[in-house]
């Protein structure tokens, strides 16, 4: 029975890989990149429970992160067991012992949005149930429950089971329960997902798994800052409002970067139109990695309504120049200095598309300082590891 079970779905799912797709997955939600929290980066499955999650709903509603855009409050893998009798799935009591409906009811009661994980394959990465075979029961039980927010990951798929055909299959049971739902893709950008995904997810991951370092060995497996920053360069035209590029979860405040390193990282995200999902304790985060999730400048920039990611303009060996065009017609640049030494690195305004006899202002977005009536380029001494990402806005 499970076997013939299993050979339905796949067929299933190659039927709507056959359905003509739309350019852009329309559901009414991440207009602009989600910003919020998830659990993984820093609990993972063994510190993840009620009491963590409670805690940090309280902070963000309180520390000027919820004000700041913060929203949405994301479960990891590990919150479920297994399957009832009637294939319902069952939350872990001993570490949600009130239920989701009780913790979601919370998270919205502080004007805050609730989120889950589920897998498209037979289990999730640490091994709990997948939802394939039951994606439209799952999808139910989730709207049921008050989630906002659906992240599905890649593991313990079928073999020659298909990417975009069992994700369309989600995405359709989400859209039965009538809900709107952020749905987030996790195939870690095996297949390609910017090719086929803009119809399908809110946004997908065009990278693997990140690690908490600047630049990883390859024995610690998953990317570093700088190998998702060379990954995400050229896909940039594939990103756009309810559609986003995923360069994965943030990292800073976890200790394993210096503050240089996490502020470039935030810039860097930013730059991307990237989701913001902090990835760490905000219960009891430190002053400086407050600082850095709490940059209106940059996460404005993140958020600018046109959508329009940024792209690397200029490589030099270390020295790097992204540049995004905002809604009002400035752009944000983006200096990055990946060398171990300070470098001054400039732009031209033939880099980003301006004459070079334009006048504009140019503000830092880390210091707030200002330079009005600069014409032709911009630069700046960046320290290492470091970026300056400025706002370059032409006088009126």
């Amino acid at each position: 029975m499970k076997i013939r079970i299993c050979f339905a779905i796949v067929a299933a799912t190659t039927m709507f890989a056959a359905l003509p797709a739309a350019h852009s997955l329309d559901n009414g939600v991440a207009r602009t990149p989600p910003m919020g929290w998830n659990s993984w980066n820093k609990f993972a499955c063994k510190g993840l429970n009620e009491q963590v999650v409670r805690a940090t709903a309280d902070s963000i509603a309180a520390n000027g992160m919820k004000d700041a855009g913060y929203q949405y409050i994301n479960l990891d893998d590990c919150w479920q067991t297994g399957r009832d009798a009637n294939g319902n799935i069952t939350v872990d009591q001993e570490k949600f012992p009130s239920g989701l409906k009780a913790l979601a009811d919370y998270i919205h009661g502080k004007g805050l949005k609730f989120g889950v994980y589920t897998d498209v394959g037979t289990k999730t990465c640490a091994g709990r149930p997948g939802s394939i075979g039951h994606e439209y029961q799952d999808a139910k039980q989730y709207a049921d429950w008050g989630v906002d927010y659906l992240k599905e990951d890649w593991c313990n798929t079928l073999p020659g089971q298909n990417a975009e055909s069992s994700y369309t299959l989600m995405r359709d049971a989400l859209a039965a329960t009538g809900r709107p739902i952020v749905f987030s893709l996790c195939e870690w950008g095996k297949n390609k997902p910017w090719l086929w995904a803009g119809p399908v997810g809110n946004l997908w991951r065009a990278t693997d798994d990140i690690q908490d370092c600047w630049e990883c060995k390859r024995q610690w497996g998953g990317n570093g800052v700088v190998q998702i920053i060379d990954l995400m360069n050229g896909i940039e035209s594939y990103s756009g409002p309810g559609h986003w590029n995923d360069p994965d979860m943030l990292e800073v405040g976890n200790g394993g970067m210096t503050t240089e390193e996490y502020r470039a990282h935030f810039s860097m995200w930013a730059m991307f139109a990237a989701p913001l999902l902090v990835g760490t304790d905000v219960a009891n985060m430190s002053a400086d990695t407050k600082s850095i999730l709490l940059n209106r400048a940059v996460i404005a920039v993140d958020q600018d309504p046109l959508g329009q990611a940024g792209r690397r303009v200029k490589k030099d060996g270390d020295i790097e120049v992204w540049s995004r065009q905002l809604a009002d017609g400035s752009r944000a640049v983006a200096l990055l200095n990946r060398s171990a030494n300070p470098l001054s690195i400039g732009v031209a305004w033939t880099d980003i598309g301006y004459p070079s006899s334009l006048r504009a202002t140019v503000r830092d977005l880390w210091t707030d300082k200002e330079v009005r009536d600069k014409s032709d380029n911009y630069a700046a001494q960046v320290p290492s590891h470091g970026v300056v990402m400025v706002t370059i806005k032409p006088h009126e």
